[in-house]
């Protein structure tokens, strides 16, 4: 549904984006990673039609995103890193409007708008002006108007940045019935947690390039420090105290210390031994695989 070929994007002297190509299928939630700069929201404008490519191809659906725009857009639904709800609409006539602009039957966009209503949580709030809704309230209109055309294809640019936990949850929540429904996702998204969850293939990006599309799992399993040892201890300890042989890294996460090395079975008894030498009660300790921070950060290098 989603076919980007060798597209490239150039700002004076700058590649914005250099040669990027990936496909998006069906029923298939693809996510965009990389630093701040990398180019995902540049790619996301070219595939809309906000910004004309310098090299390459976009299609949607088959149609080329500058050549046949009409039937492309069509087919999408978007949702912008900058809501583009009207302020001083209510969530009832951004939908209402967001149909209209679709060409869709009055009856049958009002029996959509009101399913979205219900689905978004937005029934004690649809006649109010967005204006005056939570930064959580206006995203999940904006999410609502790019489902009012039945979107084949979704382009969702960090839609749940900064959002409270309830409002990220429902989000996520309908980009995976999306899915499950047939439609095409394409996901940029700062939270790594997030796109592990959500996505099926993972593209990080980095100065405009694709460094790697896999698999969240098969990156995992690609990167070198592929284990980890993580334990909370009853007081406090600092990274110095559990820097024994064979660890490689020490990171606090919250209140335990994760210990990478490529020999955790030789890293355990030490720290069996530290607790019991201090007599600090080991509260929790397990034995861990590299997750998606590990991969983008390795991939990356480190976001710079």
């Amino acid at each position: 549904m989603i076919e980007v070929t060798q597209l490239t994007k150039v700002f004076d002297t700058t590649r914005a984006v250099d040669a990027v190509s990936f496909t998006v299928s069906r029923e298939e939630i693809f996510g965009l990673l990389g630093p701040n700069g990398a180019g995902k929201t540049t790619t996301i404008r070219m595939l809309t039609g906000i910004l004309k490519p310098t090299e390459g191809h976009a299609r949607i659906g088959g149609y080329d995103i500058q050549e046949h725009p009409l039937e492309a857009k069509q087919l999408m639904g978007i949702v912008p890193e900058m809501a583009n709800a009207y302020v001083d609409l209510s969530p009832w006539r951004n939908l209402l409007l967001m149909g209209e602009l679709y060409g869709i039957p009055r009856k049958e966009r009002e029996k959509k708008a009101g399913s979205l209503i219900d689905l978004f949580a937005l029934s004690e709030k649809m006649h109010h002006r967005v204006r005056t809704l939570s930064k959580g309230m206006h995203q999940r209109v904006t999410v609502a108007m790019a489902l009012m055309n039945t979107a084949q294809v979704l382009l969702l640019d960090e839609p749940t940045s900064g959002l409270d936990v309830e409002s990220a949850r429902l989000i996520r929540d309908i980009i995976r019935t999306s899915r499950e429904e047939g439609t095409a996702v394409l996901l940029t998204t700062h939270n790594l947690q997030e796109a592990d969850e959500l996505c099926s293939r993972i593209a990080i990006m980095n100065h405009g390039k694709i460094m790697a599309v896999e698999r969240p799992e098969n990156l995992k399993r690609a990167i070198k420090c592929s284990t980890s040892v993580e334990v909370a201890f009853a007081q406090e300890v600092g990274e110095h105290e559990v820097w024994f042989e064979s660890v490689n890294r020490v990171e606090r996460k919250g209140d335990r210390l994760r210990l990478y090395t490529e020999a955790p079975e030789l890293v355990i008894p030490l720290v069996v031994d530290y607790s019991r030498s201090t007599q600090n009660l080991i509260l929790s300790l397990s034995t861990i695989g590299p997750d998606l921070e590990d991969v983008f950060l390795q991939v990356t290098g480190g976001g710079q």
